[in-house]
């Protein structure tokens, strides 16, 4: 997928959601955050919708909108964040999942773009306890065998945030986001027991928190091809369908 960021929305008309009769809705979650001096502050968002038309392009899903705005709290002390809290991102889920049930779509899908939406872990917790209808993507074991695929150097953990996974996907799906200088702003955070105590500020002056310089189009490219392979197993665990 290539393209200006408005091609990140979906652009589908109601009659072609009647004709594709889809089972299963996919929602891309972002955020609006820092992101070092070399993304942009919709950084996730572009990854989860990116994320998301792979996807649709590949299984028979309603494309949905993103939430551009969630729970960026521990980015507070870098200029542009926004944030709501995590009461408000559930309940702007429930409010989709009851307005997608009475069209008759039951399944969903959240692509998550951003590691501090903690919440969505209980959101999709809770929606299953009457049977599978709401799954998470990419899980931790989707992106690493994205990264094992895609033959990243980093591991999740060291290439938190704006660094070598980020910046692939994104020279290869919308590199006019990419500014210049992500080569020279490599940061290793170290261990970070007190993230949500002192926020990303306690250990990154530049907001990064990975291995940008790292980053190349073909392994943003793997990465993508990986993470639509393993979402068929989301499919199979809801009981949707192709």
């Amino acid at each position: 997928m290539r393209g200006s960021v408005v091609s990140l929305l979906p652009t589908a008309t109601s009659t072609d959601v009647q004709e594709l009769q889809p089972r299963v809705a996919v929602l891309p979650v972002g955020s609006f955050e820092q992101h070092g001096r070399h993304l942009p502050l919709i950084t996730d968002t572009a990854i989860a919708c990116i994320i998301s038309q792979e996807i649709a392009d590949a299984y028979r899903v309603h494309l949905l909108p993103p939430i551009t705005m969630s729970c960026s709290h521990e980015h507070a002390a870098f200029p542009g964040t926004v944030s709501i809290s995590a009461k408000t991102l559930y309940a702007m889920i429930d409010d989709i999942r009851a307005s997608l049930a009475r069209s008759g779509i039951h399944k969903l899908v959240i692509v998550n773009g951003h590691g501090g939406n903690y919440v969505l872990s209980n959101v999709v917790q809770e929606a299953n306890v009457d049977g599978p209808a709401v799954t998470l993507f990419p899980l931790g074991a989707d992106w690493d065998q994205a990264r094992a695929h895609a033959g990243l150097v980093s591991d999740r953990h060291a290439d938190m945030h704006a660094g070598e996974i980020e910046t692939s996907i994104l020279l290869h799906a919308a590199p006019e986001l990419v500014r210049e200088g992500y080569s020279e702003a490599d940061h290793d955070g170290g261990p970070r027991p007190f993230l949500l105590v002192q926020g990303m500020a306690a250990y990154t002056k530049s907001g990064v928190i990975g291995f940008p310089a790292l980053g190349t189009a073909e392994k943003g490219k793997a990465v993508l091809a990986s993470l639509t392979e393993s979402f068929a197993l989301h499919v199979a665990a809801l009981g949707g369908s192709r």
